[in-house]
């Protein structure tokens, strides 16, 4: 019962990380030039690729860390910078670096099904932010909660790009943009407390 109950927290962290309504404008200049069912299949692609990145590190990211020595007190750490730094910068409305590295109006050369790989699967859908965001919830809650919740927001996810048109034109560009601001806030307080919480865990392996 617990473990379901903490099913909407983890969808609602996810659902930050991703912003899927934010990327809504990526998706359709990534796939402006394809036909419907090409565009479809990218999508679902995608998520698929983006769902099993976090398959892995929800269930093996401890594996993974240990292998290279690395403590998750500073994934905590470097995971809530990076998670804070991507929020502030939608709260102002930009489109962060450590999110997207690439120009959604120039495609990539390799058309069509290649975008579902790069740039959207990775690093748009699960890039540094949406990794570190796994791991942090997997040492929290059960992993198997963090792989529910990321399907459900898959599928919604899914279902926002296929209509994503209807859906731009339906928001409009200012509404867009206060959804945007709001999951930046919502991004900003949860990387804080993730620098805090790897802070402290940091401090209590120091003594």
């Amino acid at each position: 019962m617990e473990n379901l109950m903490a099913i909407p927290i983890v969808l609602m962290a996810f659902f930050a990380i991703l912003n899927p309504i934010g990327n809504l404008p990526v998706f359709i200049a990534l796939t402006a030039s394809d036909d419907e069912k090409i565009s479809h299949a990218i999508a679902k692609k995608a998520l698929v690729i983006a769902t099993l990145i976090v398959i892995v590190f929800a269930f093996g990211g401890k594996i993974i860390f240990q292998l290279f020595g690395i403590d998750l007190a500073a994934l905590r750490s470097i995971g809530g910078i990076i998670i804070a730094i991507i929020g502030y910068d939608m709260l102002k409305g930009k489109t962060s670096s450590l999110q997207h590295d690439v120009d959604p109006t120039k495609p990539s050369i390799d058309q069509e099904m290649s975008v579902a790989i790069t740039p959207l699967a990775m690093p748009i859908l699960a890039g540094p932010g949406t990794i570190a965001t796994t791991m942090n919830l997997a040492n929290r809650y059960n992993p198997l909660v963090v792989t529910i919740a990321f399907v459900i927001l898959a599928i919604l996810t899914y279902f926002l790009f296929v209509y994503g048109e209807v859906i731009v034109k339906k928001l409009g560009s200012n509404m867009m943009a206060v959804i945007t601001r709001l999951m930046g806030l919502i991004l900003a307080v949860i990387g804080t407390d993730m620098l805090f919480a790897g802070l402290k865990a940091a401090f209590k392996i120091l003594n």
